[in-house]
């Protein structure tokens, strides 16, 4: 009875933290309750330990777009090979698609939603199926293409989109012996472009002058499974059949770090650089397990951080968001989508979430951050690859406020290059012009695609332009600072009229007027001539 009684007792204890039972003492008394924060002897300290991360992206969401927002009746390539098998930038989307005779895919205006009519034209210039595409980060309309017919082919579509078939590439590159399964433009040279193919050979292309910068040939012993710059391209990581990780200076030509046995499973592993330099890795265990892997290149010896998630036999594709350190997977074959931030703070990989939907993904895209809804705190959009059809899917992280969100949205890397071909050739590197995506910015007008020996590729270069309301700040702030032009200047954009004299202001597109009573100038807003 009075055993039961005392178990009763103790039983009837709260369970928190702050219940603790201590015995012993000098004869048999219970000793004081210990002080707030003092460590109780055999209680592990949870006082500082964080039941839940805190994480601004723990609550983001994955949301498939409407039925009349897809693009319907695509016959996406059924090639075997572990590619993306699709591109997007915020203009154009290009699939892999069927093609008898030879190889095409489809590019559509990102606006052209809905059923896809089967005449519907392609780019369709190679003679085998094409494995790998990839948009240029400079160019909106320029697009490079790889194939099994052992050629890359760069290619200027209209600004509108294609009205006919496209089969003349602006220019053909010529080196591989086998096919190309990997083309990859350089994030901050202007026209420098990577391709591997299944001979084991990385070549290096200056496209606007058609000829090939470096050949690497003896670094890779086996089939490239994948290729990644890092953040400002001095160096690119490449996965490879052999289970190596390897680190290459390109303009060297030199193995700056291997990590043997990355991954001990047989199947597909991938690679790809983090923003701090850390490298990312996705791929097998010895029992046919799928991993995810971290790697300090300073120190390739351990991992520093290794997570198992399943056993399924699909190859996992990374996309990673620089300005976020979000890292989000998909696997071939699969119908989910995983994400995990990447932090500075073991175990330094955090799942986040997973997105799952009912039909598995032939292929998935990725839209750059300069492409996506600001207004509806959207920090990331995937196009899914059906078997007949691309869907959109929306990432999200659900707020209050219509405000602009500055800790989504850091300034991200823009259309413009940081350097030429021929200065990244000469030893220099730069990290990627950041815009800001608080204001909407509307791209240049692009000119052709001309490539000659002293030409590069296209000059048309995207600016960010200011929206009306900061338009609007802009002019009072000229207004105010504005003289009329000197008699010097006569004829340079001064123009006479019943009101005084008018001019344009150099570099802002207003028209500034000085009225015949001397008042202050008055400057007005110009529309673009575009």
């Amino acid at each position: 009875m009075g055993t039961k009684s005392r178990r009763g007792d103790l039983g009837q204890a709260p369970l928190s933290l702050s219940c603790f039972l201590i015995r012993g003492g000098k004869q048999g008394r219970d000793p004081e309750p210990p002080e707030a924060g003092a460590a109780v002897p055999g209680v592990p300290d949870m006082s500082f330990r964080k039941v839940v991360r805190q994480s601004k992206f723990r609550h983001v969401f994955g949301q498939p777009v409407k039925n009349d927002q897809c693009y319907e009746d695509i016959r996406v390539s059924r090639v075997t090979w572990d590619s993306t098998f699709c591109a997007v930038n915020p203009k154009f989307l290009a699939v892999i698609v069927e093609a008898s005779g030879g190889g095409a895919f489809l590019v559509l205006p990102l606006s052209k939603t809905g059923r896809i009519d089967k005449a519907y034209p392609t780019v369709c210039g190679h003679t085998g199926p094409v494995l790998d595409i990839d948009w240029c980060p400079h160019n909106d309309e320029v697009i490079a293409s790889g194939s099994e017919d052992c050629t890359v082919m760069v290619w200027q579509i209209p600004e509108n989109g294609l009205a006919s078939p496209l089969t003349e590439p602006v220019v053909v590159l010529e080196g591989h012996t086998k096919r190309v399964g990997i083309v990859t433009w350089h994030p901050t040279a202007r026209n420098v472009l990577l391709s591997a193919g299944c001979d084991n050979v990385v070549l290096i292309w200056n496209v606007g002058t058609a000829e090939e910068l470096y050949r690497l040939d003896g670094l890779h012993p086996d089939l490239i499974y994948n290729v990644s710059w890092n953040r400002n391209g001095s160096l690119f990581c490449s996965a490879c059949k052999d289970k190596s990780v390897r680190i290459i200076d390109p303009r060297r030509g030199t193995l700056v770090a291997e990590r043997e046995r990355a991954h001990e499973g047989a199947r597909p592993m991938r690679a790809i650089f983090l923003a701090d330099g850390k490298v990312f890795t996705t791929g097998f265990s010895r029992m046919s397990e799928r991993q995810l892997a971290l790697w300090d290149p300073e120190n390739l010896e351990e991992p520093m951080a290794l997570q198992e998630l399943d056993s399924s036999n699909g190859a996992l594709l990374p996309f990673y968001d620089p300005d976020t350190s979000v890292v989000y997977v998909c696997g071939k074959g699969d119908s989910s989508i995983r994400y995990f931030e990447i932090t500075d703070e073991p175990p330094y990989i955090h799942f986040l979430n997973t997105f799952t939907s009912k039909e598995p993904q032939r292929g998935m895209g990725s839209m750059p951050k300069r492409g996506l809804e600001v207004s509806k705190c959207e920090i990331a959009r995937f196009y899914k690859l059906h078997e007949r059809k691309c869907e959109p899917i929306v990432m999200t992280v659900p707020r209050k406020s219509d405000l602009f969100q500055d800790d989504l949205y850091p300034d991200t890397a823009g259309p413009e290059a940081a350097l030429e071909a021929e200065e990244w050739v000469s030893g220099r590197d730069a990290n990627p012009i950041l815009i800001s995506l608080r204001e909407a910015y509307v791209p240049s007008k692009q000119r052709d695609l001309k490539v000659s020996r002293r030409n590069v590729l296209s000059d048309g270069r995207p600016a960010v332009a200011p929206s009306s309301a900061r338009l609007g700040a802009s002019t009072s702030a000229v207004a105010t600072h504005a003289t009329a032009p000197s008699g010097g200047l006569a004829g340079a954009g001064v123009r006479a009229s019943q009101s005084g004299r008018c001019w344009e202001a150099p570099g802002v597109t207003l028209v500034c007027c000085v009225r015949p009573n001397h008042s202050p100038p008055v400057c007005r807003a110009q529309a673009p001539a575009w």
